[in-house]
């Protein structure tokens, strides 16, 4: 298969938004590939999660999923940094949702959030602008002992 130029501007703005996650990050320049799997760490704890990036994507994040495994998650880079406010709508399973700051910093976790079960959704909001948003199995964050100020580390998927 031939690589076209329209394909080639798509692969070099993936890795520039990776590098700009990178370095925001302060993790150098090969910290996190163009592509949407990585490694976070929290509190000497590593997980696997897929990287999510666009608001369609972000609108859809672990709808229709059956579980969410142990040792995985899902990262939502917010760029730029704004207020968010996410929901439970069509998730099938309790999840533990961090809210980081530009520098990595945890925030803010709201805490083993139901699916929901009534309309309309309840939302979690975050607490004013963020980069990241982490989520995880539920009861992680309280495994962890994370407080707010926990760093989020970043790195390629093996």
């Amino acid at each position: 298969m031939r690589s076209t130029g329209c394909w080639r501007v798509v692969v070099e703005r993936n890795r520039a938004a990776a590098l700009l996650l990178a370095l925001l990050l302060g993790l150098g320049a090969n910290a996190l590939a163009a592509s949407e799997r990585a490694v976070v760490g929290l509190a000497d704890t590593q997980f696997r999660v897929e990287v999510v990036r666009e608001p369609p994507d972000r609108e859809r994040g672990l709808m229709f999923r059956d579980t969410l495994p142990p040792g995985t998650g899902m990262l939502f880079v917010i760029d730029p940094s704004e207020p968010v406010a996410f929901w439970m709508k069509n998730v099938r399973f309790p999840l533990d949702i961090l809210y980081f700051d530009d520098r990595g910093r945890l925030v803010e976790v709201a805490a083993e959030v139901p699916p929901c079960r009534r309309r309309p959704c309840p939302v979690y909001p975050s607490p004013g602008p963020v980069r990241y948003v982490l989520e995880l199995p539920a009861g992680e964050a309280a495994r962890l002992g994370l407080a707010p100020g926990a760093p989020l580390h970043l790195r390629n998927e093996p």
